[in-house]
């Protein structure tokens, strides 16, 4: 897997960026304001934003082999 420089800046600045963020929004007012699932939903972000790393580490991995065997 290799994402193009436009598609995995794109995807690191969602996955550590906006996500941790939505993720610490959504926890914060569902306990403010008694929103549902305010333990579901943040857990659900963050494991969105984990594997989405884990994408990115191996496109990194992927385009720093390259970069090595020319």
């Amino acid at each position: 897997m290799k994402f193009s420089n436009e598609v995995y800046d794109t995807l690191k600045y969602v996955c550590l960026i906006i996500l941790p963020a939505l993720a610490t929004l959504y926890g914060a007012i569902s306990k403010i304001w008694g929103l549902p699932y305010g333990t579901e939903i943040p857990m659900t972000i963050t494991a969105v934003a984990t594997f989405m790393g884990v994408c990115l580490k191996v496109s990194t991995d992927n385009f720093n082999k390259e970069g090595e065997t020319k």
